[in-house]
């Protein structure tokens, strides 16, 4: 049962899967859009980072509305409402998806740790990265992942708002950043970047199976999750800002344009000489933080989607679906496995561009996808009932989310056959 009109104190001890969602979704995609912006555009473009937290919270709290309503994941209501065709479709970008991205979480945190203790290389700390992370989630149970992220997002959040802090006061940092917004010229595409990325794509889908961990069902849990996932996005957004923040006041103040994870290395390098090698050694804690709980975050969240769709390829009945939904179970563990051995490879040689124009093609069209199956399904009173049923504002707000992200899909796909 839930407990909607409870304390402020019950919702506070509910809170887990959101933190968890938010320790996934800020990885080292996010940080180096963050980064790059700002060191390009200064305060100009913090807002974007809270902008991009909004649009994330009302994709996942559409996904988790849907949940709630029907008892269905999402990716069971794309099969029985849009046809077998979406669960094909999202294999092919899991798989693709799974393997490019596996391989940019095992290098980040390679970089990420390797700045940190230098005696060993950069590969030599991605793969122990990728298979320590694979062990905790073996062998532990999702309570236990769950802790852990929450410790990982306390470091994180200690270490990268302290530096933010350090470098200027919360007052003078909010004022800057809303006297001097702005859209400069070209700007465009690197806002859209940052819009776009804070807070995780695919991941997203996780929260609904973290919800099932937590027994999570029905109206009653609404508020629960609506809280759990404010919090979250607050979290999300408030990250990237501080980085934000960090890279104008550190590197567009001196003319510093960075670009790439070792262009976030660099921003630590940096700030050793703003507020000492305190400031330093924070950064780069909170980096390596950052990171490796979004290794963790995927390699316990990711497996599930691959359950659901061997549950519902096969047409199991529900109680066998359910019973693949589980972290003992074969497939599970296979596709952990194939997160975190096969794309050590990407360690070793240049990725195959012929995979990277696939997975560009068929990745740029999930977002723009996952929002407007959320504007049409959760639309429908007859499927969703009118107490979950999409109001105005969301649906804007959607339609808004499904311009921008087809917009940038363009670009991607774009980009890449160019």
């Amino acid at each position: 049962m839930g407990f909607s009109n409870s304390s402020w104190k019950n919702y506070l001890t509910a809170l887990g899967p959101g933190i968890a969602i938010a320790a996934t979704g800020v990885g080292a995609g996010d940080l180096v859009a963050a980064a790059v912006s700002g060191s390009r555009y200064g305060f100009a473009v913090v807002w974007a980072a809270a902008v991009g937290a909004i649009i994330k919270f009302v994709l996942n709290e559409g996904l988790a509305r849907w949940q709630l309503a029907t008892g269905a994941t999402l990716l069971e209501g794309w099969v029985q409402r849009l046809g077998r065709w979406a669960q094909y479709y999202f294999i092919v970008y899991l798989v693709l998806w799974s393997f490019i991205v596996g391989g940019a979480l095992i290098s980040a945190c390679g970089l990420a740790a390797h700045a940190i203790v230098p005696g060993l290389s950069v590969g030599v700390w991605g793969v122990i990265h990728s298979l320590v992370g694979a062990a905790v989630v073996l062998i532990g149970r999702y309570h236990h992942f769950e802790k852990m992220m929450k410790l990982f997002i306390g470091v994180m959040f200690v270490t990268i708002l302290g530096c933010a802090i350090w470098v200027g006061s919360p007052a003078q940092t909010a004022t800057k950043s809303i006297s001097e917004a702005s859209l400069p010229a070209g700007s465009a595409r690197f806002i859209l970047g940052v819009i776009g990325g804070v807070g995780g794509s695919l991941t997203l889908l996780a929260y609904g199976y973290w919800m099932r961990e937590r027994n999570w069902q029905g109206g009653s849990w609404k508020n629960v999750v609506r809280f759990d996932l404010l919090v979250s996005y607050f979290l999300t957004g408030l990250f990237a800002v501080a980085v934000m923040i960090l890279s104008a006041s550190i590197l567009h103040a001196d003319g510093v344009a960075v670009s790439g994870s070792r262009g976030v290395i660099q921003m630590a390098a940096i700030l050793s000489g703003v507020i000492g090698e305190v400031g330093h050694w924070a950064f780069l804690i909170g980096f390596w933080g950052a990171v490796f709980t979004s290794l963790l975050g995927v390699w316990q969240g990711v497996p599930y989607m691959f359950c659901d769709f061997i549950g519902l390829m096969k047409r199991l009945p529900a109680e066998q679906h359910q019973q693949l939904l589980h972290t003992r179970s074969i497939w599970y563990r296979g596709y952990l496995l194939y997160l975190s051995v096969p794309p050590l490879i990407l360690l070793l040689m240049d990725r195959p561009l012929g995979v990277i124009v696939l997975y560009t093609v068929v990745g740029a069209l999930f977002m723009p996808f996952l929002a407007g199956t959320l504007l049409y399904m959760n639309s429908r009173k007859d499927w969703v009932g009118p107490e979950f049923r999409n109001g105005r504002l969301t649906i804007t707000l959607l339609v808004l989310t499904l311009i921008l992200f087809l917009y940038l899909a363009f670009d991607e796909i774009r980009s890449a056959l160019l």
